[in-house]
């Protein structure tokens, strides 16, 4: 009696443990996916929102691939226009002796595409880990 126990509990531990390595595989993607997702969004903000004069500044956002840390995952939004950081953060403004006259506000286009991806991690973690739950529960 107590070997038919074992084999049975054997079988469901085998089992159990085979679907666990499928979760695993299915959670270590997720991460991944879901920021490329997000910071792709987040690009795709800042796009819109930046200011156009010649339209070089748009077109200079750009995101690097994503990387393993040991932290985990990240991906990096860059704007390659050498004087974005100004248009990101103001500056001030010079007259012709040097002197100081005022001061131009930033229009904060990174942070702001920084919180839009923020939100969206949440929104599209969530979904993703639905649908694993989903796919493993049957």
């Amino acid at each position: 009696m107590s070997s038919s126990n074992y084999r049975r509990n054997k079988a469901f531990i085998d089992k159990y443990r085979k679907e666990l390595k499928a979760m695993l595989a299915d959670i270590s993607e997720i991460d991944k996916k879901v920021l490329n997702k997000a910071v792709n969004l987040g690009a795709a903000y800042a796009r819109r929102n930046t200011p156009v004069v010649t339209g070089f500044m748009r077109r200079s956002w750009h995101t690097k691939p994503t990387r393993k840390t040991p932290q985990g995952v990240e991906k990096e939004l860059i704007n390659s226009a050498d004087y974005s950081e100004f248009v990101n953060y103001g500056h001030r403004v010079v007259n012709s002796r040097g002197e100081t006259v005022g001061w131009v506000k930033g229009q904060f286009i990174l942070e702001k595409a920084v919180n839009k991806v923020e939100k969206e991690l949440v929104k599209e973690f969530k979904k993703e880990v639905e649908r694993v739950n989903r796919e493993h529960d049957k």
